[in-house]
């Protein structure tokens, strides 16, 4: 089997994603977004009266 042959690397400015935008120096890194809460459990619903 023959050998890979060596590729450069690519200088593109116009990656897919912010990630790759910052490893290029084009682009800031962004703030993480907090999930902190969101997944709770809701508060439980209040009891239904009956009738008699």
């Amino acid at each position: 089997m023959p050998d890979a042959v060596p590729v450069a690397r690519r200088r593109d400015d116009s990656a897919a994603d912010v990630g790759s935008l910052v490893r290029l120096g084009l682009a800031e890194e962004q703030p993480k977004p907090s999930y902190e809460g969101l997944f709770l459990e809701p508060p439980p619903l209040p009891p239904v009266d009956e009738p008699a």
